[in-house]
């Protein structure tokens, strides 16, 4: 059982609550007021309408943004859910996104723009607001997609993919494949031949269907992805109903992780719960391999120190990166960073109290974990 955060030795209290974190996957926030059905559709992992006779509040990560992310915008903790949307509306979506950004303490975001990117604020908005670097993370199937809508032969896919997978990637800091939601993670791991891909592009461009979820074409663009060279992340687990959760284990990503290992591009490993064991096994297992629990610390709220305790169990800690993987509201930007500052704090004070580790141990940790290690995957550099 973690301590309790006023038992948190004060050093260690003062290490988590000055750093600036590197958020190594995010996406952008809310670029528009939102309503209150709008709001609470945001703050749900779930696709479908919230029912008529309850609300999104009465979640963990409901009650965590009354606690926690009403007294940023000036309100008593644990208000209620209206006086909360009114004082929001009454500030306005860039005050409000200024507030919690700035008070997340993130130092760099590394923002993925593959979603609804009309939605929401790009790199350049966000380092605006938040007043710290933003870079991108380029989503390998949002560029297959643009590819084929501006018209491709089939034959001429994987070099046209290759132009612009270039192209767009060419400021990124790392690029991402959403295959969980595509076809699975239990693909043949091989690399395609140019004849399945030609094949493959054939049947999809012919389909009419927009959306990429050949398993073919997929691993075809996650070997694309490795031959670029940037740090490809994967979504695990936890996700909208859009996701197969039998089929986004990370252990079903072995056989190409043991393929992929001599090219010597890291892999991350991003969310992972409830597999959050199974990426730590394989971080442990294979130096290719990193992960993060971002999302499921948002959304266990108050539970949020058991998960970042069991990433802590058997992976190296310089293969753990944080991420919020935050989108829309910039109340989860904000649980992201401070629900995990509260959880390490809780897992490694219990760790120090216990004379399991040191101070300096704990310390480090942390900062390994909160932005050492992923400066030096995004070779983001050590002013961040």
């Amino acid at each position: 059982m973690s301590i309790e955060l006023d038992l948190v030795p004060t050093g260690l209290m003062r290490a988590i609550d000055e750093l600036a974190l590197v958020d190594h996957h995010v996406h952008g926030a809310a670029s528009r007021d939102l309503s209150r059905r709008a709001f609470e559709e945001m703050i749900t992992e779930s696709d479908r309408p919230v029912p008529e006779w309850m609300t999104q509040f009465d979640s963990q990560a409901g009650y965590a943004i009354l606690r926690h992310c009403a007294p940023v915008l000036g309100l008593e903790p644990f208000c209620t859910p209206e006086e909360y949307l009114a004082r929001r509306a009454r500030l306005g979506t860039d005050e409000v996104n200024r507030r919690l950004l700035t008070a997340s303490g993130i130092g760099h975001f590394l923002v993925e723009t593959g979603y609804r990117g009309d939605e929401i604020l790009g790199p350049s908005g966000m380092a605006e607001l938040a007043g710290v670097p933003a870079d991108e993370v380029v989503r390998l199937e949002a560029v297959a997609e643009q590819v084929a809508a501006a018209g491709c032969a089939a034959d001429a896919f994987a070099e046209r993919f290759a132009q612009a997978l270039w192209e767009r990637s060419r400021s990124a800091r790392g690029l991402k494949s959403i295959a969980a939601y595509r076809c699975g993670l239990d693909f043949d791991p091989e690399p395609p031949s140019p004849e399945e891909v030609a094949q493959a592009a054939g049947r999809w461009l012919g389909s009419g269907d927009a959306r990429l979820s050949d398993p073919v074409l997929v691993r075809h663009l996650i070997w694309a992805g490795i031959e670029r060279g940037l740090p490809l992340q994967f979504h695990i687990g936890y996700g909208d109903p859009d996701v197969d959760l039998r089929r986004s284990d990370p252990l079903l990503l072995r056989g190409l992780i043991e393929l992929a290992e001599p090219a010597g591009v890291p892999l991350l490993l991003l969310h992972c719960y409830p597999y959050q064991r199974h990426a730590g096994y394989l971080a442990h297992a294979y130096p290719n391999v990193y992960f993060d629990v971002g999302l499921g610390v948002s959304y266990t709220g108050a539970r949020s120190a058991a998960l970042v305790a069991e990433s802590l169990e058997v992976a190296p800690f310089a293969k753990i990166l944080f991420s919020s993987d935050a989108w829309g509201p910039a109340e989860l930007h904000h649980l992201g960073a401070l629900l995990w500052r509260r959880a390490m704090a809780r897992v490694l004070g219990e760790f120090v109290a216990e004379g399991e580790w040191s101070m300096s141990q704990a310390i480090r940790v942390v900062s390994m974990v909160g932005a050492e290690n992923a400066r030096r995957v995004y070779d983001l550099g050590a002013g961040t």
